[in-house]
């Protein structure tokens, strides 16, 4: 099956793409206290060569003080990490290429297998991390005003640098998904409730704060999730009827693209129709999304972190999907950690020359 398809423009706001395929934000974890090195910039740059079409940046935390439960995970704060992200966006452009922050805070987290730890306790909507995991405090509405206008600083930050866009982080589990999920979200106030819709408020507010700071004409993306680390089975919505409430006032208050988060791109989300979680998020919003999962390989994501290798596979069934408009991008993960050549190769049907993946690529910088 042709591939074309994904080798057509996508225009939207700031983002001028010269095709469809997304580079998905994957932890890397080699940013000594929290500064993008030289390496890191051309690691990025390597992919922009490469033909990705956009490049979406690993996470990388506001200024709060436990946003970050790993020492080595960039920070999207302080004159030092933003220089040197200045220099990763210079890079990117120089070759080529797009490219936006994900902006993240994780929330309460378990603590890094390094011993490292913040010097305030992680902080979340009720201090656990899951079910029965209590490892941080809850958080203030003084926090939470602080934490939403950190947001929108970081977003601010990343337009005046020169990024073409931004991705805040709302999903696997981290902060923002812990306000949106009942079981981690007790809280009594406005920024609690026992409907998805009510839970919403934290992130709705963040969205604007960002909007306020970046301008209607700067394009905003947003992950989320169904599943949670600690459970692939969960979902936060249930239905169609209840994705539509959860999603669609974020898309209201300024989300432009919906990045749909899944383990593996080809499974349905409901009973009853084959759409994925990207393809149903935009048949209830009406917003361009992105899918992900698993594309490209044979194995999932979460599978590599326990040691497992995956195989290169065909991307028919992607193809098919995407044609029949099911979503607008598509987010590809470990083949880019193993390959910054994987675009074109795919664009030049050289398919025999893909790599296969392997745990020792999520411990290395990959330059060719």
């Amino acid at each position: 099956m042709s591939t074309n398809n994904l080798f057509s423009p996508f225009n939207l706001k700031t983002l001028n793409l010269k095709n469809r395929i997304v580079m998905a934000p994957m932890t890397r974890s080699f940013s000594p206290n929290g500064v993008p090195t030289d390496d890191v910039a051309a690691y990025y740059q390597k992919r922009a060569e490469g033909e990705v079409g956009l490049i979406l940046s690993e996470g990388t935390v506001i200024d709060r003080k436990s946003s970050s439960n790993d020492a080595n995970v960039p920070h999207f704060y302080g004159d030092l990490a933003l220089n040197g992200w200045k220099k990763v966006i210079d890079e990117v452009h120089a070759a080529g290429g797009k490219m936006g922050p994900q902006i993240w805070h994780m929330g309460i987290m378990d603590n890094h297998h390094s011993g490292w730890v913040p010097p305030v306790p992680f902080e979340g909507p009720s201090g656990l991390n899951r079910p029965d995991f209590r490892n941080g405090i809850a958080m203030s509405e003084k926090d939470i005003e602080d934490t939403i206008l950190a947001f929108g600083k970081a977003a601010a930050d990343a337009k005046r640098l020169g990024f073409d866009t931004i991705e805040i982080h709302g999903a696997h589990g981290y902060l923002i998904d812990q306000f949106f999920r009942a079981e981690t979200n007790l809280r009594e106030d406005i920024y609690g409730g026992k409907t998805l819709p009510e839970r919403n408020r934290f992130a709705i507010e963040v969205i604007k704060e960002i909007r306020k700071q970046v301008g209607n004409d700067f394009a905003v993306i947003m992950r989320f999730s169904q599943f949670k680390p600690s459970d692939y089975n969960y979902k936060l919505a249930k239905n169609p009827q209840e994705l539509e409430a959860w999603l669609t006032p974020l898309v209201d208050a300024g989300v432009d693209i919906i990045h749909a988060s899944q383990r593996r791109f080809w499974e349905p989300e409901f009973e009853g129709s084959d759409l994925n979680f990207a393809g149903w998020a935009k048949k209830v919003t009406g917003a361009p999304t992105i899918t992900v999962g698993s594309v490209g390989l044979s194995g999932d994501f979460f599978g590599a972190f326990a040691g497992e290798s995956s195989e290169p596979t065909s991307l028919d069934e992607l193809n098919r999907r995407f044609d029949r408009g099911d979503f607008d991008l598509v987010a590809v993960g470990r083949p880019l950690l193993s390959d910054p050549n994987w675009v074109a190769k795919i664009k030049a049907g050289k398919t025999d020359q893909l790599k296969g993946f392997s745990k020792e690529a999520l411990g290395a910088l990959v330059l060719e």
